[in-house]
């Protein structure tokens, strides 16, 4: 069975991170990870990242001259070990156009709205504030534009009377933990699909 090589960007716990990490433990499973790479030294998920076994490395972004000199140092880290699919879990970095086309159908990113609503930030209150009876989270493709790319699978919360925006982003992160693997997976099996043709 083919696995593809698996690299997964992280900024903070990682606990989208976490759930990736043991979904590739099952024997079918089409990924099998390589590197978990943060741009910051102190994330937390690297630490759980290693408890996992898998080569957790920070490349700070505070220590180039530009987007692009980070990005290229990650382009590095990830082409030197083989990687055929990134996922972003709570990656809080905006990725340059060309950098975005070198890995373009091989980056998938999770997003915390039902897509093509309300991409960027503040998701939840925007939810809210618009009066939305559902809220949830995308699996899309990295496109050129932020939260723009095709989306692969989507999971759906109902927005309760009196949510805050903290309570509907803890429901949202459960749904969030139970979409990614399976929509990786998908995600994995396409750019399979296309190396066999």
């Amino acid at each position: 069975m083919t696995r593809l090589r698996l690299a997964i960007l992280i900024s903070g716990r990682g606990s989208n991170m976490d759930t990736l990490l043991r979904a590739t433990k099952a024997p079918d499973y089409p990924a099998t990870p390589q590197l978990v790479l943060s741009n910051r030294p102190k994330a937390q998920g690297l630490e759980r990242a290693r408890q996992f076994g898998v080569e957790a490395l920070a490349i700070d972004h505070r220590a180039f001259d530009g987007r692009e000199a980070f990005e290229d140092a990650v382009h590095e880290a990830l082409t030197s070990r083989g990687i055929e699919i990134v996922a972003l879990a709570g990656f809080m970095r905006v990725l340059t156009p060309g950098f975005v086309r070198k890995w373009s159908g091989r980056m998938v990113n999770i997003h915390p709205s039902l897509l093509p609503k309300y991409p960027g930030l503040n998701t939840h209150a925007r939810a809210i504030e618009a009066g939305d009876s559902e809220a949830g989270c995308s699996v899309h493709w990295v496109s050129e534009g932020v939260d723009e790319g095709q989306v692969i699978a989507q999971a759906r919360v109902p927005v309760k009377s009196g949510d805050s925006p903290d309570a509907l982003a803890d429901r949202v992160l459960g749904a969030e933990h139970d979409l990614y693997p399976e929509a990786l997976a998908q995600a994995c099996r396409a750019i399979i699909a296309r190396q066999e043709r």
